[in-house]
């Protein structure tokens, strides 16, 4: 076997954002929502269709946190407010400010969110982050008039806004990035934070029109997750996209017209070693349909195939593109 080693210029690498629909089959919108009866106080998995009955997936789970522990059953009777909503709270405390004594506020720290919903996008549907932007979410408590449209304020801004070490955009009213009116543009609900995979929003504040009151009665199991999961299944409409960073690198695998043109195949010689076919001593000719990748302990690394044979003799050169991705 012959081999012919890469020279520095003969590879090059590049990169490139792949946007696809946050939902599975990589659809944007989702506008059918169903829950399972097995959700637990903790959260609520939300699926494109019924999980008895067909093949769903979970696309995203809802969680409500209550900053002393209301609304929910204390894990253990004898430790009041340690409860399933204060643990949610301080998960996701942490995970924003990474701190557990910052509590959420949406406007600007003058205002703690005693409570609050997130709404947690599968890891497998999100891939690397959320694109910003794409956020459309209708919110609907039953009346027709009490509907609102959420969106990102990726487009109201020029500015990249961090928590900590995340990307952060406020969630506002309006489509598609922009807010629905200039005024709309400062009122917040929420924060969207695209490379974590979830949106918090705030449950006691300027949303209470659009989502059924939720209940921070002490020491009882409220399941308010679930107010927030009728209000976005009768909105009808989650839009989402998702995007990751795909890193190729291409080998250009350079055949000259003096290599590679006699065939290493065993079976066209005899037992002598003579050539069974007469034509292959003066023109000889070979056909390439793989490329293999060795290191330089000639372990094989990857496997190259080609669409289609390609013909191969002195009187002809090749240049061979390959692309691995990762």
């Amino acid at each position: 076997m012959s081999f012919s080693r890469y020279a520095t210029d003969d590879s090059v690498i590049s990169a490139e954002t792949v946007v696809r629909g946050m939902w599975t089959g990589d659809t944007y919108t989702l506008s059918t929502f169903f829950t399972s009866s097995t959700y637990t106080e903790y959260y609520v998995d939300v699926y494109q269709g019924n999980p008895t009955t067909t093949t769903a997936s979970v696309q995203f789970d809802i969680q409500y946190g209550h900053i002393a522990g209301s609304g929910s059953v204390p894990i253990n009777p004898n430790v009041r407010g340690y409860s399933p909503s204060r643990v949610v709270y301080g998960q996701y405390r942490n995970l924003v400010y990474g701190t557990e004594t910052t509590n959420f506020s949406f406007d600007g720290g003058v205002t703690t969110a005693q409570q609050i919903y997130v709404i947690n996008i599968s890891r497998e549907r999100y891939k690397q982050s959320i694109q910003p932007g794409t956020l459309n979410l209708t919110l609907n408590s039953g009346s027709a008039t009490n509907k609102i449209y959420l969106t990102d304020d990726s487009n109201t801004t020029s500015l990249t806004r961090f928590l900590g070490e995340n990307r952060v955009f406020y969630i506002i009213s309006g489509s598609n990035g922009n807010a629905y009116t200039s005024s709309a543009a400062t009122t917040y609900y929420g924060i969207m934070l695209p490379d974590l995979g979830f949106i918090v929003l705030d449950a006691s504040g300027s949303l209470t029109p659009y989502i059924q009151a939720a209940s921070p009665a002490t020491n009882s199991r409220q399941d308010n997750h679930l107010k927030l999961y009728t209000s976005i299944s009768s909105g009808s409409n989650f839009q989402l996209q998702s995007q990751e960073v795909v890193s190729s690198r291409y080998f250009f695998t350079r055949i000259k017209n003096s290599e590679f043109n006699y065939t290493t195949n065993p079976s066209i010689i005899d037992d002598n070693g003579n050539l069974l076919f007469n034509t292959l001593i003066n023109s000889p000719q070979t056909f390439i349909t793989t490329v293999g990748m060795y290191n330089d302990n000639n372990d094989l690394l990857a496997v190259a195939k080609l669409s289609k044979p390609l013909t191969k003799d002195f009187t002809k050169e090749a240049l061979i593109r390959i692309k691995l991705d990762y």
